[in-house]
């Protein structure tokens, strides 16, 4: 009996070690999850110096409302690589200086950045020594291929409570994810859900508002022309001008 027992104490050890290297070698193989809520810096040349140039603009300070995002947040400057639409990279200059030039605006958008690496702008410069009336963010797009919309929404929620604890005394806009791709399509719906969710996590916050106009760049059959939207990604000048126009009643009312 003493035998028995001892053969099947060895098997079921053996086994147990196979079955640990077996998930040791499927967690190595499968791809990891992107945390949404690790703070991870970017290492390209053009993302280091448009880092240093935001950091550069944020310490001479008379900041009053600030934009944060990605590349769409990033191109109401014009847009960094033009197109056949954009041949000169305007973008969103024009209405920029329309709408925002007389109130001492600032845009820290990064093109490509995801949720993760606006947290850790967020940490190193980028809103130090501030206090703008009015923050509005737009955050998430591109992290659609890498993350579930829960995983998104607690991002952009991270990055709300990191403003909220930098930054205590400003109005915080955040703003529902625009819709991408020119027919409705899982990224979208991926993107909307995310929105949807960071808004209830969010709601009823002090100084914390979300307004949705996605369906302000579609149409009444979910379309995204390219005639606002020629990538079917980034506003050209008459996307920023839905942009800046869906969101001027509350921009007024928290400025």
């Amino acid at each position: 009996m003493a035998l028995i027992s001892t053969s099947i104490r060895t098997l079921v050890i053996a086994t147990a070690v196979i079955i640990a290297a077996i998930l040791l070698v499927v967690t190595a193989v499968l791809p990891q999850p992107i945390s949404t809520t690790t703070p991870e810096p970017r290492q390209s040349e053009f993302w280091l110096n448009r880092f240093d140039e935001i950091n550069r603009r944020i310490e001479q300070g008379n900041i009053d409302l600030l934009f944060i995002g990605d590349s769409i947040t990033h191109f109401w400057e014009g847009t960094i690589y033009p197109t056949d639409s954009e041949p000169h990279g305007t973008a969103g200059q024009a209405v920029w200086d329309e709408y925002y030039s007389q109130r001492n605006a600032v845009n820290i958008g990064i093109g490509g950045d995801k949720i993760e690496n606006i947290l850790w702008r967020l940490d190193h410069g980028n809103i130090d020594g501030i206090s703008p009336k009015l923050i509005v963010l737009l955050a998430g797009t591109n992290n659609a291929a890498d993350n579930t919309a829960e995983e998104i929404a607690d991002g952009i929620v991270a990055i709300i409570d990191k403003l909220q604890l930098k930054l205590p005394a400003s109005e915080i806009l955040l703003l529902s994810i625009f819709p991408r791709g020119e027919h409705p399509n899982i990224l979208r719906t991926i993107l909307a859900n995310a929105s949807q969710t960071a808004a209830a996590i969010i709601a009823g916050r002090d100084k914390v508002h979300y307004m949705d106009i996605a369906a302000n760049f579609l149409s009444n059959d979910g379309i995204l022309s390219p005639d606002i939207m020629p990538d079917a990604r980034h506003p050209n000048e008459q996307g920023y001008r839905i942009w800046a126009e869906s969101i001027e009643p509350i921009v007024s009312e928290l400025f």
